[in-house]
């Protein structure tokens, strides 16, 4: 793994591998798995900035209804991923990464409209995204489900989840976890 064959030096990737919850080897794949949506830009610039739509080719991407949210929350700049981006996106959704972690930006991918809660416009449009178009639900049972979530879950009254009551709901989902990641 020598540094003539890597894109990165050894400090490099030992940096890497101290910010993120991947293995140097996992860094590389990671890395080669983003060169691999735009070689010539990669080529001229390790850590190119590549559009959302490129992003979004990937295949685990492709299908996620939520494609747009995790482009967003990964996003520094908000116009498109560098590799630091992709690789903060690919390590949260690693196997390794822990539930606490996980639970944070399942949060942020959910938060619509970015205040800090999940609303009932945001459980709608979860719930939309996750039943795909045309789900058969009428306007009636969508209000009833939401209900049904907020009053489950909504701790404190205020028609909103805040993080803690979210992160509360998610521990009784033994299955977060398995699901929330891309297999690298």
């Amino acid at each position: 793994m020598g540094a003539s064959q890597s894109a990165f030096t050894e400090q490099e990737l030992d940096d890497y591998q101290t910010l993120t919850y991947l293995t140097k080897k996992e860094i590389l794949h990671v890395h080669h798995r983003f060169a691999s949506l735009n070689e010539t830009a990669v080529r001229l610039d390790k850590n190119a900035k590549l559009p959302f739509n490129t992003i979004m080719e990937l295949p685990e991407l492709k299908v996620n209804p939520f494609k747009d949210q995790i482009m967003k929350v990964f996003s520094s700049s908000g116009d498109g991923m560098t590799f630091e981006d992709f690789l903060d996106m690919m390590s949260v959704f690693s196997d390794n990464a822990p539930k606490p972690v996980k639970v944070e930006y399942a949060f942020r991918i959910y938060d619509f409209d970015g205040d800090d809660m999940i609303s009932s416009a945001d459980l709608r449009e979860v719930i939309s995204r996750l039943t795909g178009e045309g789900n058969g639900l009428s306007e009636e049972q969508m209000q009833q489900l939401i209900d049904n979530i907020l009053e489950e879950a909504d701790l404190d009254d205020d028609d909103a989840l805040s993080f803690a009551e979210f992160e509360h709901v998610i521990s009784k989902a033994p299955d977060f976890v398995s699901s929330f990641r891309i297999r690298l």
